[in-house]
């Protein structure tokens, strides 16, 4: 099977049943509302001077542990730079989070689909353009959940 994987179909129920050892619910570690790139204002109260995470719409349904590993104690902004428009909004809003917002540092967490590059180039740009400059951090997630990568950049 050939084709961009972002839209390739793939089934992953062939995998043996991998439950945790968990016992009861897990609470959400969501911090605010919204969180989809184009609604957040940068001057909101729970970007200020805080860990901000920047994640592709997919992952948190790929990452089984997206809320305990990866959201908490972070603010949030979701972006999927395949289907959303008007992806210059984004840079602007990256330079405000960083200048205006003063957040301490940014993490990109995408999926391993080309696609999902777009969204780490958007938040590149938004960094060069701000004034300050802070710790921004690429995590790359496989399509079956797993961490492939992660590197400061």
């Amino acid at each position: 099977m050939s084709g961009c994987p972002g839209s390739r179909t793939i089934d992953f129920s062939e995998k043996e049943n991998q439950e945790g050892n968990e016992t009861g619910s897990r609470p959400s570690q969501l911090r605010q509302w919204p969180i989809q790139l184009h609604l957040v204002s940068p001057l909101a109260p729970y970007f200020q001077g805080k860990d901000v995470l920047l994640s592709a719409d997919c992952v948190a349904y790929a990452l089984g542990d997206f809320h305990k590993d990866y959201l908490k104690g972070k603010s949030l902004a979701i972006a999927c730079p395949k289907l959303d428009s008007e992806q210059e909004i984004y840079i602007e809003k990256i330079k405000s989070l960083i200048d205006d917002a003063k957040i301490n540092t940014l993490t990109i967490l995408i999926m391993q689909v080309p696609c999902c590059f777009g969204l780490v180039q958007v938040a590149k740009e938004g960094a060069e353009k701000a004034s300050r400059k802070i710790p921004v951090k690429q995590i790359v997630v496989g399509l079956e959940g797993n961490i492939l990568s992660e590197e400061w950049i």
